[in-house]
């Protein structure tokens, strides 16, 4: 079996888990986030694309429904014994397959909790499972549950974390070799995860942001290459994924000599950066850490050209996404604890002269302050 983590690790989870059950009066739990599979179980696949929800019961008892091609990769990768499949065809309802299994298990009349806010259970599925379980139980949405349990990291969570920062260190070393006038972003790309995969790592949550010229004001990706000019902006988002755990970076890179509005917007980006990180202490709520980035953009001057959010939790995470809450914006109550993991980024965008600049690190709360996970400086680059 390839578990990432000893079974009494996964069996501490459980204790978690199951005390989260009884303090909020449930029956069990139904897990449709990939996430929270993988962090309860070790299971580890991209099936969620499709019908597929484990169920776990006041007592821990643990049942995966999912289909046939992922039966393997339930045994192969995960703690999981009990894995129910259903049937792929024209008229497959695994909602009414996952009725069936509940009351295999004796849940009827139950009061169950339900992972809804996730793209593990689309809209269809979520309203034929509403259907096929109305007048069956009780469906609670507690939707960010395991979020919360997920958000402190054990050691051996940590220490993925920390070989996720070497390899997006090594791919951003990667970019900087490669980047330069007359340089396609195709290349960089390629670069960027070869340093990753050839070193273990695994496909990030998202896909790597790259945007030169007016391009690099955006922040998602979009499809297209372009070679960079004698004078150039080029800004990259990325992150190094082990056992996917994240930990990501971003940067604007000067191809040639920068503007003065570069250095004035590098100078501010790195201010709200230090700011961003002092306040992240133990004790501190979330939103303390997005006041430091909005008071300090904003004496510069640059309200109009910052986000509203600035940074968000990091962890295990699949596609489409490796963010995960909470999110850093304005009034999140959620208290910073020991072996939290954000990333911090600072995004301007100034469209009116059409120049960019980004800094991003991810950090470890630590009780003697935040732990970068970059070896990293957070200097401006110049290719």
């Amino acid at each position: 079996m390839a578990l990432h983590f000893t079974r009494e690790e996964f069996a501490a989870r459980m204790k978690r888990l199951t005390a989260a059950i009884a303090e909020e009066r449930l029956d069990g739990m139904l897990l449709f986030a990939q996430e929270s599979m993988y962090w309860l179980t070790g299971y580890d696949t991209f099936g969620y694309c499709f019908f597929q929800c484990m169920v776990v019961t006041k007592t821990g008892d643990i049942t995966l429904l999912t289909r046939a091609p992922d039966l393997r990769q339930a045994q192969h990768t995960s703690i999981v014994e009990d894995i129910r499949i259903w049937k792929d065809g024209a008229e497959a309802k695994p909602e009414t397959d996952l009725k069936q299994v509940l009351e295999s298990l004796g849940l009827t009349g139950s009061r169950l909790g339900i992972e809804r806010k996730t793209v593990g259970l689309n809209a269809h599925h979520g309203r034929e499972l509403e259907h096929s379980l109305r007048d069956f139980c009780e469906l609670v949405d507690e939707s960010l549950m395991i979020d919360m349990l997920r958000l402190v990291k054990s050691e051996a969570e940590i220490d993925y974390c920390r070989t996720a920062g070497t390899l997006a260190d090594d791919a951003l070393d990667a970019a900087i070799r490669t980047a330069g006038a007359g340089a396609n972003e195709g290349d960089i790309l390629a670069a960027m995860h070869s340093a990753i995969f050839s070193q273990g790592g695994d496909y990030a949550g998202n896909e790597f942001i790259i945007g030169s010229g007016r391009d690099a004001l955006l922040c998602r990706y979009k499809s297209g290459r372009r070679t960079l000019s004698q004078n150039d902006q080029l800004t990259l988002e990325w992150a190094g994924a082990f056992a996917h755990y994240h930990a990501a970076m971003m940067r604007t890179l000067i191809i040639g000599e920068p503007s003065p509005r570069h250095m004035e917007l590098y100078e501010a980006a790195r201010a709200a950066l230090l700011s961003v990180r002092d306040a992240m202490q133990l004790g501190n709520a979330v939103a303390d850490m997005f006041d430091a980035h909005a008071r300090t953009l904003d004496d510069a001057g640059l309200s109009d050209h910052r986000l509203n959010a600035c940074g968000y939790s990091m962890g295990a995470s699949f596609t489409p996404c490796w963010m995960d809450p909470p999110m850093i914006y304005a009034d999140n109550p959620v208290v910073i604890e020991q072996n939290m993991v954000f990333f911090h980024h600072m995004i301007i965008a100034d469209s009116d002269s059409g120049t960019a600049m980004t800094l991003g690190q991810s950090y470890i709360a630590k009780s003697d302050g935040p732990e970068c996970l970059s070896r990293h400086e957070i200097d401006l680059i110049r290719c």
